[in-house]
C-alpha cells in the first residue's frame, strides 16, 4: 500500500503566464495544449487563472478517476455550466440525489425501451433525406440540431416539436457553450458581470434557453396528458421523503435532456456529415452495407444491429471528434492518482479528445480508420482509451438511444446521397464545451 510519504507532487506544466496561468493557452489552442500534457507526466499541474488544477492524461487514470468514490462531479467545467444546468439535475448531482434521479430517468433508456423509439427515429431520418434536394446547399449545423431536437422531443417528451424551437435551441447553445468554456479556463467572475456586448449575448441566450424549457413543461401541464415518457416520469417523481420533486429539479432535468440530446448528438451528426464528405470510400461502404441489409427498402430500427461498418464509422468519428472533449472532477478527500498526491478539494481535468488520439494507445492515431473497431483489432485498444459515453455511475444513460439514432441517420444519408463540401464551408474545429465545425456547408449528390 502506498503511504503518504511515498506520494509525489505532480510536475507543473510549462508555459504559464502571470494572472492567467495556462488559461491563455487553453483559449488559444486548447486541443493541442491538452494533447501535449501527457509528455510531461501521467498527472500534471496546470493553472487556470489563480487556481491550480490537476490534469490526468492516461486512459488507466481517467478510468480510475471516473470510478473512484474519492472524486465527485464538480470543478471548473461544472461551475461554468451551473447557469445552464443548474444544481438540481442529474448532470450535476452527486450521492443519494444522483442515484434517485438515475432511477427516475433510467426506464426511458432501458434496452427493451429503445425499440419503441425506432419508428420515430427512422421516420425523422427518412424525412431529413427527403427534405434535402440534390444540388442544393445544406447548412449542416441547422439541420443537425433540427433532427436531434425533433427525435429527442418526440421520443422522450412526446412533444410536437417545431423547427422554430430547434433553431432557437441551436442558436442559444452555440453562444452558451462557447461562453461557458471561456468562463471555465479564465475564471474572472466580475468581468463576466459587466454590461459588455459578449456578456449581453450570453445572458440573452441563457434567458431564451430557460424560457424554451419552461414552455415545454408548461405545455405538458396544460394539456393534462400523461403519456408514458420521460417528462411524465419527472412530473410524477418523488424525492427522498416521498414528496413531489420541486419545480427547479424538473426544470433542470429537462435542461439536461436537451443539452445531452441536442448539443452533443447534433455535434456528432455534424462530424459524421463531415466524414461522409471527406471519406467517400466509407460512405460508399455504408451505402453497400445498407443495401445488403435492407434489400432496398428504407432503413429501420431492426436493421441497426446488422449495420456493423456504419457503427464502426460512428465510433471512429466519435474517437477523433468527441462532442464532449473536456471533463472535470473534484477530490472530496486527500487521495492519490498514479502515485501522485491529490489534496482534498483539488480540481481534476482530463480530455477524452487527447486520450482518444494518443499514439500510445492507437496505431496511426490520427488516421480515420473505422476498421480499427473490428473485433480482432479492437481488443488491442487499452481499457478506457475509448469511452465516448463515460464509465461507472456517471455513464450517460442514453448511450444505446444515441447510437441507434446516429446509426439510422448515417445509414439513411449515406444510402441516398454522396456529399461534396462547398468552398465557402469552414470545417475547422470550433471549440467550446463541445466541438463542432465552424460552418459545414455540403451539397448532396443523388446516388444512381
Amino acid at each position: 500500500m502506498t503511504t503518504v510519504l511515498e506520494l509525489r507532487e505532480p510536475p507543473l506544466a510549462g508555459g504559464g503566464v502571470p494572472l492567467l496561468g495556462h488559461g491563455w493557452r487553453m483559449v488559444r489552442d486548447p486541443l493541442a495544449f491538452m494533447a501535449a500534457l501527457r509528455d510531461h507526466g501521467d498527472v500534471v499541474r496546470i493553472r487556470l487563472g489563480p487556481k491550480t488544477v490537476y490534469a490526468v492524461t492516461t486512459p488507466e487514470l481517467t478510468g480510475a478517476l471516473a470510478l473512484s468514490p474519492d472524486f465527485h462531479i464538480a470543478g471548473p467545467l461544472w461551475e461554468s455550466l451551473e447557469a445552464l444546468l443548474g444544481r438540481e439535475g442529474v448532470a450535476t448531482a452527486n450521492g443519494p440525489r444522483h442515484r434517485r434521479q438515475r432511477r427516475t430517468i433510467q426506464p426511458a433508456f432501458r434496452l427493451d425501451a429503445i425499440p419503441g423509439y425506432g419508428p420515430i427515429m427512422a421516420e425523422e431520418a427518412r424525412a431529413l433525406t427527403e427534405r434535402w434536394q440534390p444540388g442544393r446547399t445544406v447548412d449542416c449545423t441547422a439541420e443537425a440540431f433540427r433532427i436531434a431536437v425533433r427525435i429527442v422531443a418526440r421520443c422522450l417528451l412526446r412533444g410536437a416539436y417545431m423547427d422554430e424551437r430547434a433553431d432557437r435551441l441551436c442558436a442559444a447553445l452555440d453562444v452558451l457553450f462557447r461562453g461557458m468554456y471561456r468562463r471555465m479556463v479564465i475564471p474572472l467572475g466580475p468581468l463576466y458581470r459587466l454590461p459588455l456586448p459578449a456578456n449581453r449575448r450570453f445572458n440573452g441566450a441563457l434567458a431564451d434557453f430557460h424560457l424554451l424549457v419552461d414552455e415545454v413543461v408548461a405545455e405538458r401541464r396544460a394539456s393534462g396528458q400523461k403519456p408514458d415518457d420521460l417528462l411524465t416520469a419527472l412530473l410524477q417523481a418523488e424525492d427522498e421523503n416521498g414528496d413531489p420533486i420541486g419545480e427547479q429539479e424538473i426544470h433542470d432535468q429537462v435542461v439536461a435532456i436537451f443539452t445531452a440530446g441536442a448539443e452533443t448528438v447534433a455535434s456528432t451528426i455534424l462530424w459524421l456529415l463531415h466524414v461522409l464528405a471527406e471519406h467517400p470510400e466509407h460512405a460508399d461502404r455504408i451505402c453497400a452495407e445498407v443495401e445488403s441489409v435492407t434489400g432496398g427498402r428504407p432503413v429501420a430500427f431492426e436493421d441497426v444491429r446488422h449495420l456493423r461498418h456504419t457503427n464502426n464509422v460512428i465510433v471512429e468519428a466519435m474517437r477523433l471528434r468527441p462532442a464532449i472533449w473536456i471533463l472535470t472532477r473534484r477530490a472530496v478527500t486527500d487521495t492519490s492518482l498514479g502515485g501522485y498526491r491529490i489534496p482534498a478539494g483539488a480540481d481534476i481535468v482530463y480530455s477524452p479528445y487527447a486520450v482518444q488520439r494518443d499514439p500510445r494507445s492507437y496505431v496511426r492515431n490520427l488516421d480515420f480508420d473505422p476498421d480499427r473497431w473490428l473485433p480482432e483489432r479492437a481488443k488491442d485498444v487499452p481499457k478506457y482509451a475509448m469511452s465516448p459515453f463515460g464509465v461507472g455511475n456517471r455513464k450517460c444513460p442514453s448511450d444505446h438511444f444515441s447510437m441507434a439514432m446516429l446509426t439510422l441517420i448515417t445509414a439513411a444519408l449515406a444510402g441516398k446521397y454522396r456529399f461534396e463540401q462547398l468552398p465557402a464551408s469552414n470545417d475547422t474545429t470550433r471549440v467550446g464545451i463541445t466541438l463542432h465545425p465552424h460552418t459545414l456547408l455540403l451539397t448532396p449528390v443523388a446516388r444512381e
